[in-house]
């Protein structure tokens, strides 16, 4: 039998991994599984394989985690978010579109490894951010968005606003639902959504279920921001390897 994207069982087998691990971040902390997916499918196969796959799954994963966040979700912050995606979504798949696999490669990890730095580096934003802000960032989340990574920008912004944890669990999840619902059909116009992204889609989302089960479980006793700062070096970590991939 030809596994999806003409993949080697071993790395079938890797990529299960990867999936049930960035699942597992995801349902503990709330973000970072399209970004560790995809960075960690760079090591084995084109990444553009598996943004429609990551997506698709994570829209899936809303319904999982849905129950208990509603009341927590900040819609004054996810819809101009929402907003300005819509612009952004079209430039980053355009975008994305006119280079080669390695270009790819490269272009995502040093786009995951800024991320990262920015992430960890701790930046408060002393100022209130209002409409036109939150619009701003959707744009760039938005051209983030089309390798899969639109979360890692809007995280780092809601960190820096020192938004609590139940708050940016939950809006992020939301915006992630409305996001993802923005960027498939466009993907799919774009030729980047394919029967072999319908077949890994289908086959990954046991493996993914389990993953946010045990990690919305807070499997381990760790302090979730303690977790997302161990989730943000090995995202970094990927990145390096993939960037290096991307160059020899």
């Amino acid at each position: 039998m030809t596994l999806p994207f003409d993949l080697t069982p071993l790395a079938a087998a890797y990529l299960a991994v990867v999936l049930f691990g960035a699942a597992f971040v995801r349902g503990y902390s709330g973000f970072g599984f399209a970004a560790l997916t995809v960075t960690g499918a760079s090591l084995v196969t084109n990444p553009l394989h598996l943004v429609g796959v990551v997506l698709a799954l994570d829209f899936l994963m809303i319904f999982q985690q849905w129950t208990g966040i509603s009341r927590d979700v900040d819609w004054r912050r996810v819809l101009p978010l929402v907003l300005g995606a819509g612009a952004g979504v079209p430039l980053g798949l355009w975008a994305i579109t006119q280079i080669p696999p390695d270009a790819a490669r490269a272009v995502i990890a040093v786009y995951v490894l800024i991320m990262c730095a920015v992430l960890l580096r701790g930046f408060v934003l002393r100022r209130a951010q209002g409409m036109a802000e939150h619009t701003g960032m959707g744009v760039v989340s938005g051209i983030a968005n089309a390798v899969g990574m639109g979360g890692l920008p809007v995280a780092t912004y809601f960190t820096a606003q020192g938004l609590g944890a139940r708050g940016f669990r939950a809006t992020l999840i939301a915006y992630f639902a409305l996001l993802d619902g923005v960027t498939l059909p466009l993907m799919w116009w774009h030729g980047l959504i394919s029967w072999d992204t319908v077949v890994a889609a289908a086959a990954a989302l046991p493996i993914v279920g389990l993953g946010i089960w045990l990690g919305g479980r807070h499997f381990f006793g760790t302090d979730p921001q303690d977790f997302r700062r161990f989730a943000i070096i090995l995202l970094a970590v990927l990145a390096v390897l993939g960037l290096a991939k991307a160059m020899i």
